[in-house]
């Protein structure tokens, strides 16, 4: 018999997060198409000159470093062994995950107008559940839950396993998207779910082939979502050139190799050191220097969007805590006029009610695109002849990329690592093939059976972006590890 989560194991089943099984819940909790913080923000649009929004990305990967290759976050390996390279920072990183759940009320009660949006990826939420962390989980319900703070704080989903979007099998990117949605749901409620409508891409990764992308934005709206960050450098206008005013809402659009055409609203992260501009808020010092625009026929204020890690480096450890108190407390009329903090949704619905359409937003594109299309000329577009463009484009110039963009444009998620990318994409077949092998009068109560969260669990962690970030050695020798128990437990669904 499966084991029920109760308080004492913060919310997890047989020591697992809840990633599947109340697909019709979170569904129906996530297809909400009202007004969600416009009925409850204390900002009036006429009263706005500018706005800054700053995003807060945590991650802390799960790693097959427990006894006998038992998996736990790479945060309790930390405070396993604090004398290892910079493990000495376990503390802190902890502090940083909760301190949103103090800075927040203390704000509020001194009467300023705070704005934040976090960003947490799956397994660090696991691995907190796993570390018995409930201080910092019950920080972090209370500024989701609680009616006084949650119009200031917005959180934005992303993939469970901190996948990276354009290397992800394109079957598994609902899978990702389905499973955080699970987990959030599991840890803050159905309702604090259904208020999560942007989405932040893992390592800022955009996909730029037509179809990745195409079926990435469609999952994005099956699953809920109205809008995603993405990095200026990786979109372009659909002429090919720059995005010239990245402080207004853009509509991104793709068509894949049969000719559909999907779009969706972006928010552009401005270039820069993101640690440094977030930790700084030079989002805040940089939209005081601007002023409305008109975006249609409505007058709107600009938005300053920026993310960064929530707790790396020196700048967001140190020098954060005391910026970002400080900017709330010099804004005038207690941060609700002039150059105000706002979150994502928030802007949106603002500008929605002002009258400003979607069809009013600027258009772009995935960077490459352009030329993609126009070395394709009158050719039909189709899977075989998209891919012999590329192949040409790649040839005249070895900048060319369909890789897609990412936090910097300096390292490859492909490149030298197909011994974790195929044993990545051979789980993943496997997995799906395991599924398509159950009758299917037995598969609706599959995704709530303990084989298949096992090997759902496997296989969305094996695409985590660590295991190729960090480069050959320890780490892809933990995805062998991973892979290889993922093999096992996919044996035990159709078993």
């Amino acid at each position: 018999m499966t084991a029920v989560a109760t308080p004492e194991t913060l919310g997890l089943i047989d020591g697992l997060p809840l990633l599947s099984g109340q697909e019709e819940k979170i569904q129906a909790a996530t297809q909400t198409s009202a007004p969600i913080f416009l009925p409850r923000t204390n900002l009036r649009l006429q009263d706005v000159s500018a706005g800054f929004a700053i995003a807060l990305h945590m991650h802390q990967p799960t790693i097959p470093a427990g006894p006998s290759g038992a998996l736990i976050n790479n945060l309790q390996y930390m405070f396993e062994h604090p004398y290892e390279g910079d493990n000495h920072n376990a503390g802190p990183f902890v502090y940083c995950y909760s301190r949103m759940g103090d800075f927040v009320p203390e704000l509020i009660e001194q009467g300023c107008n705070p704005r934040v949006m976090l960003d947490y990826s799956g397994t660090l939420l696991w691995g907190l559940q796993q570390m018995r962390r409930k201080d910092v989980l019950d920080k972090l319900k209370r500024i989701t839950c609680e009616a006084a703070y949650w119009p200031h704080v917005e959180w934005l989903g992303t993939f469970w396993g901190h996948a990276v979007a354009a290397s992800t099998p394109v079957p598994d990117f609902q899978l990702h998207l389905r499973a955080w949605q699970h987990h959030f749901a599991s840890l803050f409620g159905l309702e604090a779910l259904s208020r999560v409508k942007g989405f932040s891409l893992p390592e800022m990764q955009l996909p730029n082939h037509p179809d990745t992308l195409y079926a990435l934005i469609q999952a994005l709206q099956d699953c809920g979502y109205r809008w995603l960050i993405v990095q200026e450098h990786t979109v372009e206008t659909l002429a090919g050139g720059p995005i010239s005013q990245p402080h207004l809402p853009h509509r991104l659009v793709t068509r894949n190799s049969s000719g559909a055409e999907i779009s969706i609203t972006a928010l552009i992260k401005t270039q820069g050191s993101d640690t440094k501009l977030v930790g700084q808020m030079q989002p805040y010092y940089e939209a005081k220097t601007l002023s409305p625009v008109k975006l249609g026929e409505i007058e709107i204020p600009p938005l300053v969007t920026q993310i960064s890690d929530g707790e790396n480096g020196g700048v967001m450890m140190n020098e954060f805590p005391s910026a970002f108190k400080r900017a709330w407390h010099e804004m005038p009329e207690g941060g609700r006029a002039g150059t105000v903090g706002m979150n994502g949704t928030e802007y949106l619905e603002l500008i929605a009610a002002a009258g400003v359409a979607e069809s009013d937003f600027p258009t772009c594109q995935a960077v490459g695109q352009h030329r993609l299309w126009q070395q394709l000329g009158e050719t039909q577009a189709a899977p075989e002849t998209i891919a012999q463009a590329i192949a040409a484009l790649t040839q005249q110039d070895d900048r060319f990329s369909m890789e897609g963009g990412s936090w910097t444009n300096d390292r490859s998620w492909v490149s030298g690592y197909q011994n974790v990318l195929g044993p990545m994409e051979q789980l993943s077949a496997q997995f799906h093939a395991a599924i398509a092998a159950v009758p299917p009068a037995q598969r609706a109560e599959l995704t709530s059976q303990p084989a298949y969260r096992q090997a759902l669990l496997h296989n969305l962690l094996l695409q985590t972006s660590c295991f190729r970030y960090w480069g050959q050695g320890a780490w892809t020798d933990y995805a062998k590890q991973i892979y290889e128990q993922g093999l096992s437990s996919v044996r035990q669904i159709s078993a």
